[in-house]
C-alpha cells in the first residue's frame, strides 16, 4: 500500500513541475497563460466555423481548419510569453507547429515539453476501433499512449449527427489541460504502448500505422466493443485534404482529385522518432503518396 501510494505521489509531481521548471499545475501557472492553454484553446475550437451550405463551397473546410490551427499556435504562443513555464504551452505548440508545417519550430517545442515531462497530445480516429467517435493519442518519451474521449471528458460524451462526438464545453478544464499535455495521472489510458513494442511507423496520405511487437486491446465509448490491434492505425487530427484540378488520360474534360496531407504524415512520424526512438530502431518504409489510405 505503502509502495503504491509512492508511485502516484511520484506521478503526480513529474505532472506538476518538469525537469527544467515547466509545470502543469495550474496554481502556479500565470491565469492569463493558463486561460490561453484552456478556456481559449477551446473556444477556439468549439468557435463554429463551417455550416451545412458551405459543403457546397469547395476548399471551405480546408480554409477553416487552417484558420482554427492558426489561431491555435498564436494562443499558445502568447501563453508562452506570458508565462515560459506553462508546459501546455509548449506542448500546444509541439503539435502545432508540426500540424502547420514547421519542423524546426516544432523540435523546439518538443524538446521543451517532452523534457519537461509532459506529452504531444493529438485527438485522433483510430479506424480499426471505431470510425465515428474520437480518441487522444499522447506521446512521451517513454511510451505511446491511447485514452478515450469518454475518459478525458470525465463522463459521456455529447453526439451529433451520425453519432460523431462533440468537444466538452470550454469550462471542462481537465479535459482541455489533457488536449494540451497535462493529463491527470488518475486518467487511465485504454492502452500504453512502450515505444520499444513499436516496430515501424508507415506514413499513408491520410493515416499514420504503428506496427506493434505485441497486440493490444482497444474499446469504443461509443458502442463498448473492445478490438485487438496489432497495428494501430489512426489519423491524427490537425490536416485535411486538398482538391486539385487534373486531366484524365485520353478524356478531354477536366476532372477534380483529392490529395491527402501525406507530408504531413511523415512529418509526424519523423518529428516523433528523434525523440522516441534514439537508437533507430523503429522502421520507417519510404512514403509514397497514391491513392488510398
Amino acid at each position: 500500500m505503502t509502495r503504491a501510494i509512492g508511485v502516484v505521489a511520484l506521478a503526480l509531481l513529474a505532472r506538476t513541475a518538469g525537469a527544467d521548471g515547466l509545470t502543469c499545475d495550474a496554481a502556479k501557472i500565470d491565469p492569463r497563460s493558463y486561460a490561453l492553454t484552456t478556456r481559449a484553446q477551446a473556444r477556439n475550437l468549439l468557435e463554429p466555423r463551417h455550416s451545412w451550405w458551405d459543403s457546397f463551397d469547395l476548399g471551405k473546410y480546408e480554409d477553416d481548419l487552417a484558420d482554427l490551427n492558426e489561431v491555435s499556435a498564436r494562443l499558445a504562443e502568447r501563453a508562452r510569453e506570458i508565462d515560459p513555464s506553462n508546459l501546455m504551452a509548449h506542448a500546444i505548440l509541439a503539435r502545432q507547429y508540426v500540424v502547420l508545417g514547421e519542423p524546426e519550430r516544432a523540435e523546439a517545442s518538443w524538446s521543451r515539453a517532452l523534457d519537461g515531462g509532459g506529452a504531444v497530445v493529438w485527438s485522433a480516429t483510430l479506424y480499426d476501433v471505431d470510425a465515428r467517435t474520437y480518441f487522444f493519442v499522447a506521446f512521451d518519451r517513454e511510451a505511446l499512449r491511447v485514452y478515450r474521449m469518454d475518459t478525458l471528458a470525465s463522463g459521456p460524451v455529447k453526439r451529433g449527427f451520425y453519432g460523431i462526438p462533440e468537444f466538452p464545453a470550454a469550462s471542462n478544464d481537465r479535459f482541455y489541460e489533457a488536449m494540451a499535455g497535462c493529463i491527470d495521472p488518475a486518467r487511465k489510458p485504454e492502452a500504453v504502448v512502450p515505444w520499444s513494442q513499436v516496430r515501424e511507423i508507415k506514413a499513408g496520405n491520410w493515416v499514420l500505422w504503428f506496427k506493434l511487437a505485441q497486440p493490444i486491446s482497444i474499446s469504443s465509448d461509443r458502442t463498448g466493443k473492445a478490438k485487438e490491434l496489432r497495428e494501430i492505425k489512426v489519423a491524427l487530427h490537425g490536416r485535411t485534404g486538398s482538391l486539385e484540378v487534373y486531366k484524365p488520360v485520353g478524356q478531354d474534360d477536366l476532372a477534380l482529385r483529392g490529395r491527402g496531407p501525406a507530408a504531413y504524415q511523415d512529418l509526424v512520424r519523423r518529428t516523433l522518432v528523434k525523440f522516441v526512438d534514439p537508437d533507430k530502431r523503429i522502421v520507417l518504409p519510404p512514403s509514397k503518396p497514391g491513392v488510398g489510405w
